[in-house]
């Protein structure tokens, strides 16, 4: 299975100077655990996630005065989405984080998480656990 099987097609992209708790209410509206930062001055691309925004306020920071410039990640890998499953989870693994920002030609078309890889290896409707109450 490959990435553009798994990502999910819909790419909150912000700007740096969005304060995290603008980030975070977009975040949450559209049910994503990650945002794509685009710095028009820099042509950069890089992304602001959930556990960036945690690890913030968790430290005493005001998301109401910090931006997401400050607390995005630039040194971004990206996917392909020709990739499989498999590179896309080594790429994570590898590099520690539970996103990837999926670019073709264009642009950014997707995001995939650990959560989506996780969905398309486990078969839906099977629960080997029995959870008890």
């Amino acid at each position: 299975m490959l990435v553009r099987d798994a990502m999910s097609t819909v790419v909150l992209t912000i700007g740096p100077t969005h304060t995290l708790r603008q980030a975070a209410r977009l975040m949450s509206v559209r049910r994503v655990g990650a945002a794509v930062v685009h710095d028009p001055d820099t042509c950069g691309l890089g992304i602001l996630t959930e556990r960036d925004i945690l690890n913030a306020v968790g430290s005493g920071q005001n998301p109401d005065v910090e931006t997401a410039a400050t607390h995005t990640t630039t040194d971004v890998v990206f996917a392909a989405p020709a990739w499989t499953l498999e590179e896309a989870a080594m790429a994570m693994t590898h590099g520690g984080f539970r996103h990837l920002i999926v670019l073709d030609d264009i642009g950014p078309v997707g995001v995939v998480s650990v959560r989506d890889i996780i969905r398309c290896w486990a078969p839906a409707g099977r629960h080997p656990v029995e959870l008890v109450g």
